[in-house]
Protein backbone atom coordinates (compact mmCIF):
# COMPACT_ATOMS: atom_id res chain seq x y z
CA UNK A 1 0.00 0.00 0.00
CA UNK A 2 1.38 3.40 -1.01
CA UNK A 3 1.84 6.05 1.61
CA UNK A 4 0.45 9.57 1.27
CA UNK A 5 3.99 10.75 0.49
CA UNK A 6 4.42 8.12 -2.24
CA UNK A 7 1.08 9.02 -3.75
CA UNK A 8 1.92 12.75 -3.81
CA UNK A 9 5.28 12.02 -5.43
CA UNK A 10 3.61 9.87 -8.08
CA UNK A 11 1.01 12.56 -8.79
CA UNK A 12 3.66 15.27 -8.92
CA UNK A 13 5.84 13.32 -11.34
CA UNK A 14 2.83 12.57 -13.53
CA UNK A 15 1.91 16.26 -13.48
CA UNK A 16 5.45 17.25 -14.49
CA UNK A 17 5.46 14.71 -17.32
CA UNK A 18 2.08 15.98 -18.51
CA UNK A 19 3.24 19.61 -18.31
CA UNK A 20 6.31 18.68 -20.37
CA UNK A 21 4.07 17.18 -23.05
CA UNK A 22 1.79 20.23 -22.97
CA UNK A 23 4.80 22.53 -23.49
CA UNK A 24 5.86 20.39 -26.47
CA UNK A 25 2.32 20.78 -27.78
CA UNK A 26 2.59 24.54 -27.35
CA UNK A 27 5.76 24.59 -29.44
CA UNK A 28 4.13 22.56 -32.19
CA UNK A 29 1.24 25.02 -32.22
CA UNK A 30 3.18 28.29 -32.05
CA UNK A 31 6.03 27.48 -34.42
CA UNK A 32 3.89 27.12 -37.57
CA UNK A 33 1.84 30.15 -36.54
CA UNK A 34 4.85 32.43 -36.30
CA UNK A 35 6.17 31.21 -39.65
CA UNK A 36 2.94 32.29 -41.39
CA UNK A 37 2.42 35.72 -39.86
CA UNK A 38 2.94 38.67 -42.19
CA UNK A 39 0.51 41.43 -41.24
CA UNK A 40 0.86 41.22 -37.47
CA UNK A 41 4.57 41.75 -36.63
CA UNK A 42 3.92 42.38 -32.94
CA UNK A 43 2.14 39.01 -32.69
CA UNK A 44 5.03 37.27 -34.46
CA UNK A 45 7.56 38.96 -32.15
CA UNK A 46 5.62 37.99 -29.02
CA UNK A 47 5.20 34.42 -30.24
CA UNK A 48 8.96 34.18 -30.91
CA UNK A 49 9.63 35.37 -27.36
CA UNK A 50 7.15 32.88 -25.94
CA UNK A 51 8.70 30.07 -27.99
CA UNK A 52 12.00 30.89 -26.26
CA UNK A 53 10.21 30.94 -22.89
CA UNK A 54 8.56 27.62 -23.68
CA UNK A 55 11.92 26.05 -24.47
CA UNK A 56 13.09 27.31 -21.08
CA UNK A 57 10.00 25.83 -19.43
CA UNK A 58 10.75 22.47 -21.03
CA UNK A 59 14.33 22.66 -19.76
CA UNK A 60 13.09 23.46 -16.24
CA UNK A 61 10.66 20.54 -16.34
CA UNK A 62 13.48 18.26 -17.54
CA UNK A 63 15.59 19.47 -14.61
CA UNK A 64 12.81 18.76 -12.12
CA UNK A 65 12.10 15.33 -13.57
CA UNK A 66 15.80 14.45 -13.54
CA UNK A 67 16.00 15.56 -9.90
CA UNK A 68 13.20 13.10 -9.14
CA UNK A 69 15.04 10.31 -10.94
CA UNK A 70 12.83 10.16 -14.00
CA UNK A 71 12.27 11.80 -17.38
CA UNK A 72 9.55 12.99 -19.72
CA UNK A 73 7.34 10.64 -21.70
CA UNK A 74 8.35 10.52 -25.35
CA UNK A 75 4.97 9.01 -26.20
CA UNK A 76 3.04 11.83 -24.50
CA UNK A 77 5.38 14.45 -25.99
CA UNK A 78 4.85 13.11 -29.51
CA UNK A 79 1.12 12.63 -29.07
CA UNK A 80 0.46 16.14 -27.85
CA UNK A 81 2.90 17.65 -30.35
CA UNK A 82 0.91 16.02 -33.12
CA UNK A 83 -2.35 17.49 -31.82
CA UNK A 84 -0.73 20.92 -31.61
CA UNK A 85 0.47 20.64 -35.19
CA UNK A 86 -2.96 19.55 -36.33
CA UNK A 87 -4.57 22.55 -34.62
CA UNK A 88 -2.16 24.87 -36.41
CA UNK A 89 -2.95 23.23 -39.76
CA UNK A 90 -6.69 23.42 -39.11
CA UNK A 91 -6.53 27.15 -38.40
CA UNK A 92 -4.31 27.81 -41.42
CA UNK A 93 -7.15 27.02 -43.83
CA UNK A 94 -9.55 29.38 -42.07
CA UNK A 95 -9.99 32.83 -43.54
CA UNK A 96 -9.70 34.32 -40.07
CA UNK A 97 -6.64 32.31 -39.06
CA UNK A 98 -5.05 35.06 -36.97
CA UNK A 99 -8.22 35.58 -34.94
CA UNK A 100 -8.78 31.85 -34.40
CA UNK A 101 -5.14 31.44 -33.39
CA UNK A 102 -5.55 34.26 -30.88
CA UNK A 103 -8.59 32.55 -29.35
CA UNK A 104 -6.86 29.18 -29.21
CA UNK A 105 -3.63 30.61 -27.80
CA UNK A 106 -5.54 32.51 -25.10
CA UNK A 107 -7.37 29.35 -24.05
CA UNK A 108 -4.19 27.28 -24.18
CA UNK A 109 -2.28 29.76 -22.00
CA UNK A 110 -5.00 29.47 -19.37
CA UNK A 111 -4.78 25.68 -19.53
CA UNK A 112 -1.04 25.95 -18.86
CA UNK A 113 -1.64 28.44 -16.04
CA UNK A 114 -3.99 25.97 -14.37
CA UNK A 115 -1.46 23.15 -14.81
CA UNK A 116 1.34 25.15 -13.17
CA UNK A 117 -0.91 26.26 -10.32
CA UNK A 118 -1.82 22.64 -9.69
CA UNK A 119 1.83 21.59 -9.80
CA UNK A 120 2.67 24.30 -7.26
CA UNK A 121 0.05 22.92 -4.87
CA UNK A 122 1.47 19.41 -5.25
CA UNK A 123 5.03 20.72 -4.78
CA UNK A 124 3.99 22.47 -1.58
CA UNK A 125 1.97 19.56 -0.20
CA UNK A 126 4.58 16.98 -1.18
CA UNK A 127 7.56 18.93 0.12
CA UNK A 128 9.16 19.38 -3.31
CA UNK A 129 10.43 22.83 -2.41
CA UNK A 130 13.22 22.77 -5.02
CA UNK A 131 10.51 22.84 -7.70
CA UNK A 132 8.67 25.91 -6.45
CA UNK A 133 10.88 28.68 -7.91
CA UNK A 134 11.08 26.96 -11.30
CA UNK A 135 7.34 26.35 -11.45
CA UNK A 136 6.59 29.92 -10.34
CA UNK A 137 8.81 31.26 -13.13
CA UNK A 138 6.96 29.17 -15.73
CA UNK A 139 3.61 30.20 -14.27
CA UNK A 140 4.58 33.88 -14.46
CA UNK A 141 5.63 33.48 -18.12
CA UNK A 142 2.31 31.84 -18.98
CA UNK A 143 0.37 34.54 -17.13
CA UNK A 144 2.33 37.25 -18.94
CA UNK A 145 1.62 35.64 -22.31
CA UNK A 146 -2.09 35.25 -21.52
CA UNK A 147 -2.24 38.90 -20.49
CA UNK A 148 -0.44 39.98 -23.67
CA UNK A 149 -2.92 38.03 -25.81
CA UNK A 150 -5.80 39.56 -23.86
CA UNK A 151 -4.40 43.06 -24.32
CA UNK A 152 -3.61 42.58 -28.02
CA UNK A 153 -6.87 40.92 -29.07
CA UNK A 154 -8.61 44.23 -29.87
CA UNK A 155 -5.68 45.31 -32.08
CA UNK A 156 -5.57 41.96 -33.88
CA UNK A 157 -9.32 41.94 -34.40
CA UNK A 158 -9.38 45.51 -35.71
CA UNK A 159 -6.44 44.94 -38.03
CA UNK A 160 -8.01 41.73 -39.33
CA UNK A 161 -11.30 43.55 -39.99
CA UNK A 162 -9.51 46.42 -41.78
CA UNK A 163 -7.48 44.03 -43.97
CA UNK A 164 -10.60 42.05 -44.71
CA UNK A 165 -12.43 45.21 -45.76
CA UNK A 166 -9.52 46.15 -48.04
CA UNK A 167 -9.17 42.86 -49.83
CA UNK A 168 -11.31 40.04 -48.54
CA UNK A 169 -10.38 37.04 -46.43
CA UNK A 170 -7.25 36.09 -48.39
CA UNK A 171 -5.69 39.51 -47.76
CA UNK A 172 -6.59 39.43 -44.08
CA UNK A 173 -5.45 35.88 -43.37
CA UNK A 174 -2.14 36.38 -41.62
Amino acid sequence: MATQSDALRELFVTGLINAHAVEKQALSTMTPQVERIENYPEVADRLRLHIEETNGQIARLDELLEGLGTSSSTLKDIGLSMTGGMAAITHSVAGDEIVKNSFANYAFEHFEIAAYKSLLVMAEDGGFTQATPLLKLSLREEQDMAQWIDDSLPLVTRRYAALYAEGGSSAAKV
